[in-house]
């Protein structure tokens, strides 16, 4: 049974039988010596004991010659039967062993079988068939290696794990004969059938609960869209909806409040669900009893964990992401892996500021705390970043608390707005440091506060996140799955245009007696100019009514446009990238900005992106740019497309609207196809308006 030889041991043991036996036969005549000289010593003492013993001695050395000489035929042929016998047994129990058995070369060809691997294929004829074409799942590499390989196949509407035992042959006498010439290596093979236990498993996993949340997204202004006698029955409907969808999965569906709803479905439901992308989220969105506004939900499901808490944990995780998000979508956190499902509608502006004066009011208690605060954007920051660092500058002075901006690197888009600040005696010589020269200054009184970010792997100085105890974020961008965990304090709002015109609405409300510069209002009214290009895109009534604060406060729209006009080189780089761009499936425009002579070409690439959308029938728009050996992807669109769910699937993130990643160790036809590949899967998924 045993054929298995490790490599490394390379036992090298043989059993000798011809010299091993010769001695065990001659032991009889040497054993014959000692009555021989017995006999002499007694003969040397009495003649007449020594005559009488003579004989005696004589028929034990004839005994021993004759066992010797004429016994040793019939005990080898003894030993040859024996040997076949347990052969021809050996062989039996291999061939009527209960377990799948077989043998084959380094090739992969079976050269032997056992009954019970014919009968687990259902097939006669297998002998010197390949393995790997009865399995697809076994490769070549798994015939190269050296060491117990385990995979798991399927054959016949059946699955097995199949272990393959490397077996290392011997050359004797340094020849191999018939089958096995020219091979050192066989596989031992071992079928196990895996199809009930992994139908009992599924059955088991199927019946676990799944946790789940349902939010209104806009209950309240879908009511006030409503004649007042009728909200009742929109009420009515979106319940009846509701119900209806979980209880035809035998779920349990229970109302927490007016407009949030707990359920539990089990889980071999999920795949119905997650299959029909959550059609939920659409057939509420299509009840109008002439509401002006439609419906949206968001939906939070946790699956897989330890326990039912934990579950309900992750559907808590999962219903907050999905808020962040920007509403009307689904969420699911399976463990470790979350996944998201719709997100096409854009989040509706709230017509209340409590949020944003709560916001406000406990920004401010933090600040009290603290002497020193750090404020950062991410990485390669624009004037959006610039703008919202300033007026949380602004808050921290008005507060009596040092702080500083971080800026590891400048770029042309900030560098004019930024001059109007540095060598300025109104300002400190420090309010701009880089990354280290802030770590430096990190201690258990200092406060960091994100802007324009809430993904820490792009912010300008990530360390800080780890050093600083007390960290404050400040959106507007869609959560991902990466955020920022350790924040004490987190304002992110999709809806908002800017990060400039929630830092505004916090300013109004932080402390009455602010008074703002006008190198400030114009920094942070270019970075709602800019985001929203122009106030065209993701503007709502509060994004006017922050510009209007900072109109008042001495923001000077003809400075402003001034100050952001165009070098020669960025104008004809920008045109370049409109002039190449690709038009793929008639509703995407991808082009490529070049880099040289730019100083931040990323930002001229956004620019261009922002110019392709101009094109009549294009949903969105993508430019790609090379700078520093990476690839930056710059996406844009205006309502038909969600941009940052195709970012997503390349690593990056952003907006509904606006978003980008960045490539790594790849060329720019490579990032031109990983784009294509990502509008294909949106584009089949449905997520194209």
């Amino acid at each position: 049974m045993s054929l298995l030889y490790d490599k490394e041991t390379k036992m090298k043991e043989t059993i000798k039988l011809n010299g091993q036996l010769r001695m065990y036969l001659a032991w009889p005549l040497l054993l014959a010596l000692f009555p021989a000289f017995g006999n002499i010593g007694v003969a040397m003492v009495s003649r007449v004991g020594g005559a009488l013993l003579f004989p005696f001695t004589l028929c034990h050395i004839a005994a021993a010659i004759w066992i010797y000489t004429y016994r040793k035929r019939r005990l080898l042929g003894g030993l040859v039967e024996f040997s076949s016998t347990y052969a021809w047994a050996q062989k039996r129990l291999l061939e009527e062993m209960a377990v799948p058995y077989a043998l084959c070369d380094e090739d992969g060809r079976i050269l032997w079988l056992n009954d019970a691997f014919r009968q687990a294929l259902s097939e006669k004829k297998l002998l010197r068939k390949n393995i790997t074409t009865l399995f697809t799942e076994v490769t070549k590499a798994d015939l190269a290696t050296e060491e117990i390989a385990q995979v798991h196949a399927s054959y016949g509407g059946r699955q097995f794990r199949i272990d393959l035992c490397p077996v290392f042959m011997e050359q004797v006498g340094g020849e191999n004969h018939g089958i096995l010439a020219g091979s050192k290596k066989m596989f031992a093979i071992y079928l196990f059938d895996e199809t009930e236990i992994l139908q009992y498993r599924q059955e088991v996993t199927d019946e676990k609960l799944v946790t789940g949340l349902i939010y209104l997204d806009n209950y309240d202004e879908a009511l006030e869209s409503v004649e007042e006698v009728r909200r009742s029955l929109l009420t009515a409907l979106i319940d009846r909806k509701i119900n209806k969808y979980i209880g035809g999965m035998d779920g349990v569906v229970k109302k927490l409040e007016k407009d949030k709803y707990f359920f539990i479905i089990k889980q071999k439901f999920m795949r119905q669900i997650q299959e029909e992308r959550f059609a939920i989220l659409e057939d509420v969105k299509a009840v109008n009893i002439g509401n002006d506004m439609a419906v949206t939900l968001s939906i939070g499901i946790g699956m897989n964990g330890e326990s039912y808490s934990q579950n309900y944990e992750y559907a808590r995780v999962s219903i907050d992401m999905a808020l962040g998000r920007g509403g009307d979508q689904a969420v699911v956190k399976d463990a470790g892996k979350i996944q998201y499902y719709g997100g096409k509608s854009q989040q509706q502006e709230k017509a209340t500021r409590v949020k944003a004066r709560v916001k406000a009011h406990a920004l401010r208690e933090l600040m009290e705390t603290k002497d020193r605060l750090l404020i950062m954007g991410h990485k390669l920051g624009d004037i959006d970043s610039f703008g919202a660092s300033i007026g949380i500058f602004r808050i921290a002075t008005s507060l009596n608390k040092k702080s500083h901006i971080i800026l590891n690197e400048v770029t042309t888009s900030v560098q004019p707005m930024m001059e109007r600040f540095l060598h300025n005696p109104e300002y400190p010589e420090d309010l701009f440091l880089n990354g280290a020269q802030a770590a430096e200054l990190v201690d258990n009184n200092t406060m960091l506060v994100v802007v324009d970010v809430n993904r820490p792997s792009i912010t300008d100085a990530p360390e800080l996140l780890h050093m600083v105890k007390t960290i404050v974020v400040l959106d507007h961008h869609r959560q991902s799955s990466e955020i920022i965990t350790n924040a004490v304090l987190s304002y992110v709002e999709p809806y908002a245009s800017s990060a400039c015109e929630m830092v505004a609405e916090v300013l109004q409300y932080i402390a009455d007696d602010i008074k703002i510069r006008s190198a400030e209002a114009d920094a942070m009214y270019a970075g709602i100019v800019i985001d929203t290009q122009n106030f065209t895109n993701q503007t709502g009534v509060r994004t006017f009514e922050a510009a209007a604060y900072l109109r008042r406060n001495g923001a000077d729209v003809i400075r402003v446009r001034k100050i952001f006009r165009d070098n020669i080189a960025e104008y004809k780089a920008r045109a370049s990238a409109v002039t190449s761009a690709e038009i793929y499936r008639d509703a995407f425009s991808i082009g490529v900005c070049p880099a040289q002579g730019l100083q931040s070409p990323t930002i001229v690439g956004a620019q261009a992106a922002n110019e392709l959308l101009d094109i009549k029938g294009i949903k969105a728009s993508i430019v790609l740019t090379e700078y520093h050996e990476v690839i930056y992807v710059s996406a844009r669109s205006i309502d038909e497309v969600n941009v940052q769910v195709m970012m997503e699937q390349l690593g990056g993130g952003g907006h509904r609207a606006i978003a980008g990643a960045q490539l790594k160790n790849v060329t720019i036809e490579e990032a031109k196809q990983r784009v294509k590949e990502a509008v294909d899967i949106m584009v089949e998924k449905g997520d194209v308006l």
